[in-house]
């Protein structure tokens, strides 16, 4: 039963769990209100109550399957441990519980905010499954486990998507084949992304099982990695080629060319499913070695080289999430630029280069050597932190990409939301108008300081993937709706004057100034089992490198507030200019009405008067 049962219920499970996050990612930015979207929102509650059984099944079998032989009247209790105090058991016992929630998410969720937040939901069920799934020889734990997420999630919403689309077109919920092609485009766009996202995890997962650059070009398993991507790459391109086609046809009223595209995707799930299934079956150049230094123990890998400048700056340590983020904003960036060239309109060059140059921050600052020499050194994590925090949502602030997105990405119609729709019903929602008050952006950027470096938020960064991932996030998020209210181009709710910017500037930079000396003149270590540990290993004083993290702190944190004075010292400038002449305009259209009003008030005053 164990033997034939347990592959056999991770299929399942795989699926069911694929075509409930498909169904809510369809409902979310695909499908059109009327029957097909409450279809695929009921299929989605169906295959998450299925998955939630499968979940229980598959905990069980996995009991089973490491416990051998073992007394009948000992077996729930012994159950109740490993489902309560084994990381395997943890996983299933949370997938289970998220499974059962999300059902009751989707049977309840019919709105355009509820079913979008149940997507998200859905996507995050994903992760214990993530966090099991990778090997101890594979390199880093948080670049393994967020590549195998991506991996996960981006192969369940292109295999769910295809499979509700099927369901749909089979039972004629989605209207006639000319009625549907808008339909399949949007698909053909999401799984085009889900493609991406899944060779490059796939690729990133492979890539950590090389110790050095060298060995990809050096080993069988190096030579097999670059033909599969390739390989991967190419059918990709024809992929995206052959669904132009089918659905140009499906336009023209072929019901065929839509069993074509399933039928193509379908291929390219199973090269995809094989290219995977020899790569994990190869030997790889990674031999895994004992933990034996505390680097070892704490982060399950070696000790990189002595942290001197040229380390800092030439490191690299790969994290999937944040390298297609980087990706990805500069491609759709590039793309809205090209379709304003298109038509004839200009966009200012200057915003473009801050973009970049504010993804090539984030990028430096999460797969570069401060993301690298972050999870040893304190003084690294803050210099990280500091770039996430201040200087890339300066940068990435002043590309203004709402506004691109809002000027290029065309309007829909037929009642469905895509990319344009959710972000004017975001910037139009209560939770905007609360979070985008430069009182409250500015009281999270401030408290958020405290409340992670101070409790035991910090532990949780360093030691857990999903508390990195949350970290960089949350620095990112908060840095950008801080130098969004103050100086942003983008659209916004509501517009602090000028006055109260500069205030709440000067009062969060002070702030952030007294953090800095409170680290500096600390005697006591912010997480002394960990950074307190592994910077000893290249002789460091891990307290003089606190010392150096508070004057990062300090340091780093002035400069980017100088800049964002001028910014709003410069708009408030060219906001009294904008307002003079459009004063001057007024009294040469009127003849200077006001201003004859105005004297002749005052000559009425002085008459009254006697003057």
């Amino acid at each position: 039963m164990v033997t034939l049962g347990s592959p056999l219920v991770k299929v399942l499970l795989n699926l069911s769990m694929a075509t409930t996050t498909g169904a809510l990612i369809l409902a979310t930015f695909v499908l059109p209100a009327g029957p097909g979207r409450s279809r695929a929102l009921d299929v989605a509650a169906v295959t998450s109550g299925a998955a939630a059984v499968l979940c229980a099944l598959g905990a069980v079998l996995s009991f089973m399957s490491l416990a051998g032989e073992f007394s009948p009247d000992v077996f729930l209790p012994a159950l109740g441990q490993f489902l309560t105090t084994i990381e395997l058991g943890q996983a299933w016992t949370f997938t289970f519980l998220a499974s059962s929630a999300l059902t009751v998410l989707c049977f309840v969720a019919r709105g355009p905010w509820p079913v979008a937040v149940t997507a998200v939901f859905a996507l995050a069920s994903f992760v214990p499954l993530a966090l099991q799934g990778h090997a101890a020889g594979a390199g880093s734990h948080n670049s393994a486990s967020s590549a195998l997420w991506l991996h996960m999630t981006g192969a369940g919403i292109w295999i769910g998507g295809l499979v509700i689309l099927a369901l749909l077109w089979a039972r004629g919920d989605l209207g006639s084949p000319s009625k549907s092609a808008p339909v399949l485009e949007r698909y053909s766009t999401v799984a085009l992304y889900c493609f991406v996202i899944v060779a490059v995890s796939g690729t990133i997962g492979a890539a950590l099982r090389f110790d050095s650059v060298d060995e990809v070009f050096t080993t069988p398993y190096g030579w097999l990695v670059l033909v599969k991507v390739a390989l991967l790459i190419a059918l990709g391109a024809a992929g995206v080629a052959h669904r132009r086609r089918s659905i140009r046809r499906v336009r023209e009223g072929s019901s065929g060319a839509f069993w074509r595209i399933v039928a193509a995707e379908l291929a390219l799930m199973a090269v995809a499913a094989g290219v995977a299934s020899v790569l994990a079956r190869t030997p790889t150049p990674v031999q895994e070695a004992l933990a034996v230094t505390p680097a070892q123990r704490l982060t399950g890998q070696e000790l990189p080289a002595f942290p001197e400048a040229s380390n800092l700056l030439l490191s690299v340590t790969p994290d999937p999430v944040w390298l297609l983020v980087v990706v990805l904003g500069a491609g759709t960036y590039l793309v809205g630029v090209r379709r304003l060239s298109g038509r004839g309109d200009r966009w200012p060059l200057g915003r473009t280069i801050s973009w970049m140059a504010g993804l090539g921050v984030l990028l430096y600052a999460t797969n570069g050597g401060v993301g690298l020499y972050g999870t040893y050194l304190f003084s690294a994590h803050m210099a990280s932190h500091m770039l996430l925090g201040m200087v890339a949502p300066i940068l990435l602030v002043a590309g203004a990409p709402t506004t691109l997105a809002l000027r290029t990405i065309t309007a829909r119609k037929d009642g469905s939301r895509g990319v344009r729709e959710w972000l004017l019903a975001l910037i139009q929602s209560p939770v905007a108008r609360v979070f985008t008050h430069p009182v409250v952006a500015a009281a999270l950027f401030g408290t958020s300081l405290i409340a992670f470096y101070f409790t035991p938020l910090l532990g949780w960064a360093v030691d857990d993937p999903v508390g990195h991932q949350w970290m960089v996030a949350h620095f990112l998020l908060t840095g950008y709706l801080f130098a969004l209210t103050l100086f942003g181009a983008d659209p916004l709710p509501y517009r602090a004057p000028y006055p109260l910017r500069l205030l709440i500037l000067l009062a969060t930079m002070a702030f952030h100034a007294f953090f800095g000396l409170a680290i500096i003149t600390s005697g006591a270590l912010l997480l002394p089992e960990w950074y307190g540990v592994i910077a000893t290993g290249w002789d460091i004083d891990p307290l003089d490198d606190q010392r150096v993290a508070g004057g990062i702190a300090w340091g780093i944190g002035e400069l980017p507030a100088l800049a964002i004075a001028l910014l709003i010292a410069v708009q408030w400038s060219r906001s009294d200019k904008r307002e003079a002449r459009r004063v001057d305009r007024h009294a040469d259209r009127t003849g200077d009405a006001e201003l004859r009003e105005y004297n002749e008030l005052l000559e009425r005053i002085g008459k009254k008067r006697g003057l």
